[in-house]
Protein backbone atom coordinates (compact mmCIF):
# COMPACT_ATOMS: atom_id res chain seq x y z
CA UNK A 1 0.00 0.00 0.00
CA UNK A 2 0.85 3.26 -0.85
CA UNK A 3 2.10 6.08 2.25
CA UNK A 4 0.25 9.09 1.89
CA UNK A 5 3.04 11.78 2.54
CA UNK A 6 2.36 15.10 4.03
CA UNK A 7 0.11 17.36 2.11
CA UNK A 8 1.66 20.21 0.29
CA UNK A 9 0.48 23.39 0.93
CA UNK A 10 -0.95 24.88 -2.13
CA UNK A 11 -1.68 28.30 -3.21
CA UNK A 12 -4.84 29.93 -2.80
CA UNK A 13 -5.60 31.53 -6.19
CA UNK A 14 -9.11 32.98 -6.14
CA UNK A 15 -8.35 34.71 -10.02
CA UNK A 16 -9.24 33.86 -12.76
CA UNK A 17 -6.26 31.29 -13.15
CA UNK A 18 -8.35 28.87 -11.03
CA UNK A 19 -10.90 28.35 -13.56
CA UNK A 20 -8.19 27.38 -16.02
CA UNK A 21 -8.24 23.78 -15.62
CA UNK A 22 -11.45 23.06 -15.42
CA UNK A 23 -12.19 25.24 -18.25
CA UNK A 24 -9.86 23.16 -20.28
CA UNK A 25 -11.04 20.08 -19.20
CA UNK A 26 -14.26 21.04 -20.36
CA UNK A 27 -13.35 21.90 -23.68
CA UNK A 28 -11.31 18.93 -24.04
CA UNK A 29 -14.74 17.53 -23.96
CA UNK A 30 -16.11 19.75 -26.29
CA UNK A 31 -13.66 19.00 -29.05
CA UNK A 32 -13.82 15.54 -28.81
CA UNK A 33 -17.28 15.93 -29.07
CA UNK A 34 -16.73 18.62 -32.24
CA UNK A 35 -14.66 16.20 -33.63
CA UNK A 36 -16.50 12.94 -33.62
CA UNK A 37 -19.61 15.39 -34.92
CA UNK A 38 -17.38 16.53 -37.83
CA UNK A 39 -16.45 13.18 -38.48
CA UNK A 40 -20.03 11.39 -38.40
CA UNK A 41 -22.62 14.13 -38.30
CA UNK A 42 -21.09 16.45 -41.03
CA UNK A 43 -19.62 13.84 -43.17
CA UNK A 44 -22.79 13.83 -45.55
CA UNK A 45 -23.54 17.62 -45.25
CA UNK A 46 -20.23 19.05 -46.02
CA UNK A 47 -17.55 19.01 -49.13
CA UNK A 48 -14.65 17.40 -48.35
CA UNK A 49 -12.77 20.74 -48.06
CA UNK A 50 -14.94 22.40 -45.26
CA UNK A 51 -14.91 18.61 -43.62
CA UNK A 52 -10.81 19.51 -43.10
CA UNK A 53 -11.35 22.94 -41.78
CA UNK A 54 -13.83 21.44 -39.11
CA UNK A 55 -11.39 18.67 -38.38
CA UNK A 56 -8.64 21.33 -38.41
CA UNK A 57 -10.34 23.50 -35.41
CA UNK A 58 -11.32 20.35 -33.38
CA UNK A 59 -7.26 19.50 -32.95
CA UNK A 60 -6.39 22.56 -32.43
CA UNK A 61 -9.20 23.09 -29.66
CA UNK A 62 -8.11 19.59 -28.76
CA UNK A 63 -4.64 20.38 -27.96
CA UNK A 64 -4.70 23.55 -26.54
CA UNK A 65 -7.80 22.50 -24.28
CA UNK A 66 -5.16 20.47 -23.02
CA UNK A 67 -2.56 23.69 -22.52
CA UNK A 68 -5.05 25.63 -20.92
CA UNK A 69 -5.27 22.62 -17.93
CA UNK A 70 -1.44 22.57 -17.93
CA UNK A 71 -1.59 26.93 -17.61
CA UNK A 72 -4.34 26.39 -14.76
CA UNK A 73 -1.89 23.62 -13.45
CA UNK A 74 1.41 25.94 -13.48
CA UNK A 75 -0.66 28.76 -12.37
CA UNK A 76 -1.77 27.13 -9.29
CA UNK A 77 2.22 26.71 -8.44
CA UNK A 78 3.82 29.54 -9.66
CA UNK A 79 2.57 33.40 -9.53
CA UNK A 80 3.28 35.69 -11.92
CA UNK A 81 1.58 37.56 -14.82
CA UNK A 82 3.35 34.62 -17.25
CA UNK A 83 0.79 31.33 -16.16
CA UNK A 84 -2.47 34.31 -16.53
CA UNK A 85 -1.20 35.09 -19.65
CA UNK A 86 -0.89 31.74 -20.79
CA UNK A 87 -4.12 30.61 -19.80
CA UNK A 88 -6.11 33.66 -20.99
CA UNK A 89 -4.17 33.52 -24.71
CA UNK A 90 -4.89 29.98 -24.87
CA UNK A 91 -8.74 30.54 -23.84
CA UNK A 92 -9.08 33.08 -26.34
CA UNK A 93 -7.15 31.12 -29.31
CA UNK A 94 -9.70 28.73 -28.74
CA UNK A 95 -12.74 30.55 -28.77
CA UNK A 96 -11.18 32.71 -32.16
CA UNK A 97 -9.05 30.15 -33.79
CA UNK A 98 -11.76 27.18 -33.42
CA UNK A 99 -14.51 29.04 -33.45
CA UNK A 100 -14.42 30.92 -36.51
CA UNK A 101 -13.31 27.37 -38.19
CA UNK A 102 -16.39 25.46 -37.26
CA UNK A 103 -18.39 28.93 -38.35
CA UNK A 104 -16.78 28.99 -41.76
CA UNK A 105 -17.17 25.42 -42.05
CA UNK A 106 -20.92 25.64 -41.49
CA UNK A 107 -21.78 28.80 -43.10
CA UNK A 108 -19.15 29.26 -45.68
CA UNK A 109 -18.69 32.77 -44.81
CA UNK A 110 -15.23 32.92 -46.12
CA UNK A 111 -14.58 36.64 -43.87
CA UNK A 112 -14.47 34.52 -41.01
CA UNK A 113 -10.98 33.13 -42.23
CA UNK A 114 -9.54 36.70 -41.91
CA UNK A 115 -10.67 36.62 -38.18
CA UNK A 116 -8.98 33.53 -37.61
CA UNK A 117 -5.43 33.94 -37.77
CA UNK A 118 -5.57 36.16 -34.83
CA UNK A 119 -6.25 33.25 -32.83
CA UNK A 120 -3.59 31.31 -34.13
CA UNK A 121 -1.74 34.85 -32.45
CA UNK A 122 -3.13 34.41 -29.37
CA UNK A 123 -1.87 30.06 -29.44
CA UNK A 124 1.73 31.31 -30.00
CA UNK A 125 1.53 34.23 -27.16
CA UNK A 126 0.21 31.32 -24.67
CA UNK A 127 3.09 29.18 -25.64
CA UNK A 128 5.55 31.57 -25.05
CA UNK A 129 4.16 33.06 -21.90
CA UNK A 130 4.21 29.13 -20.85
CA UNK A 131 7.94 28.64 -21.59
CA UNK A 132 8.28 31.86 -19.94
CA UNK A 133 6.02 30.75 -16.91
CA UNK A 134 7.92 27.48 -16.83
CA UNK A 135 11.60 28.97 -17.26
CA UNK A 136 14.06 28.07 -14.45
CA UNK A 137 15.21 30.95 -12.26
Amino acid sequence: MLQRGPPTPQRKDSSMTQWFAPLGALLGALAVAAGAFGAHGLRARLDARMLEIWQTAASYHLVHALALVVAGLVAAQKAGVAPKVAGAAFLLGVLVFSGTLYALALTDLRWLGAITPLGGVAFIVGWVALAVALWPT
